[in-house]
């Protein structure tokens, strides 16, 4: 009896979420047209390009790296297992490379390098090597909540408190490198001896916890692709799927066992140390200053920066009018999922979106910026389920039906 009530409490809750997005104000309009492509994460002009041109039908020539993103089941069918786990390896390698994780190797190198002082290229290599640890553990755990608790990849970066929580942090950081503050969390740790170079590994590991947390704001088309073909491995009972975001957090700790013992073996001690420190203080008291502002702005309303020809939309019924408009005009649509929070997006604004190239390419299209910020409420949680929509920012390209 208790199993009939709680499936049908299950049931009644999945009928009232399709619902609920089968009643959206855009759901009759949608219907008038057809999702052609999509994709997501940051793209430069040459790629975006490429996007557009497979999206329009052509076909340019796809690396291995391209043919994953696209469709990353069909490429785990083709390529199988130890193929899909060696690009999944290398994608979080280059993940190194996005924009909320590049600025922030200096402050890692302090962590893990001149600011900790490690003794030998073998301490310095362990460093490191706690240091991805902390990435892979955590960068597997947010995959495992976007596979099987339905979350958001990045979201987190849109809470006000955790940003708040990261400037507190990094102004802690900063200080201790001023030497106002003596970081030992070596008491935490008697079981283990409680040595300060121990204290020296926790710092490391937590560390390498939060930047694999930044690093979640920035999704790239691979962390997607990653996530979309765990999703479908694990509901076809594959449940060995659920490991790719750990393989994927591995690929992004890669280097920093090396750049550890690389660079603990400093010169001899001396004066010069105190002016590294410093520097390393004020670029991590830089970064304290940028998440306290970005948190800051979170509370407040987001505000979006518009770029030219753009239709601003942050309700179903907005939604629904820039539909009706674009099919009135059979004209194909652009749907550039947006949020304020989203470092990702505002490189996508600062750079590709006023290219030239793009915008003339972009002219015939009804481009519409739908604002995502409030990802959890409505009217954005019912669009973001319905394009299935896991990270931000996503494009979705549609034609409108003959």
């Amino acid at each position: 009896m208790k199993k009939l009530i709680l499936f049908s409490l299950l049931l009644a809750a999945a009928l009232t979420g399709a619902a609920q997005t089968t009643n959206a104000p855009w759901a009759e309009s949608l219907q008038k047209f057809n999702i052609a492509y999509t994709g997501s994460g940051y793209m430069d002009t040459a790629a975006f390009t490429e996007f557009l041109d497979r999206a329009e039908g052509g076909h340019p020539s796809q690396s291995f790296y391209e043919r994953f993103s696209e469709d990353p089941v069909v490429f785990f069918k083709q390529w199988g297992l130890w193929r899909t786990l060696l690009l999944i390896l290398l994608g979080g390698l280059a993940l190194n490379l996005t924009p909320c994780v590049l600025p922030m190797i200096p402050v890692n190198i302090a962590i893990i390098g001149a600011g900790a002082q490690a003794e030998s290229r073998r301490k310095g290599f362990a460093l490191g090597s706690v240091y991805g640890l902390g990435i892979t553990v955590v960068y597997g755990i947010l995959g495992l909540a976007v596979v099987l608790g339905g979350a958001r990849f990045g979201a987190l970066n849109a809470s006000p408190w955790f940003n708040l929580g990261i400037a507190v942090v990094f102004l802690i950081l900063s200080l201790s490198m001023f030497g106002v503050l003596h970081i030992d969390l070596s008491r935490f740790q008697s079981g283990l001896g409680g040595t300060q170079f121990k204290s020296r590994f926790a710092t490391a590991f937590v560390m390498g916890g939060i930047a694999a947390l930044l690093a979640g704001a920035c999704v790239a088309p691979v962390v997607i692709a990653v996530l979309l073909l765990a999703g479908n491995l694990y509901a076809l009972g594959v449940h060995a799927g659920l490991v790719l975001p750990f393989v994927l957090g591995l690929g992004m700790a890669l280097p920093w066992p090396f750049a550890g013992a690389g660079l603990s073996f400093l010169p001899k001690p001396g004066a010069w140390m105190e002016w590294v420190k410093r520097g390393f203080g004020l670029l991590i008291l830089m970064f304290a200053v940028y998440y306290g502002l970005l948190a800051a702005r979170l509370l407040k309303t987001p505000v979006m920066s518009p770029v030219s020809g753009e239709q601003l939309v942050n309700s179903a019924v907005g939604l629904r009018d820039a539909l009706d408009e674009a099919y009135a005009a059979r004209q194909p649509v652009f749907i550039d999922f947006w949020a304020d929070w989203c470092k990702n997006c505002h490189a996508m604004d600062a750079t590709t979106f006023t290219s030239p190239e793009v915008k003339k390419r972009l002219a015939k299209y009804k481009v519409i910026k739908f604002d995502a910020s409030k990802y959890d409420e409505s009217p954005a949680k019912e669009t973001l389920d319905r394009f299935k929509v896991v990270g931000l920012p996503t494009y979705v390209i549609m034609e409108p039906v003959r």
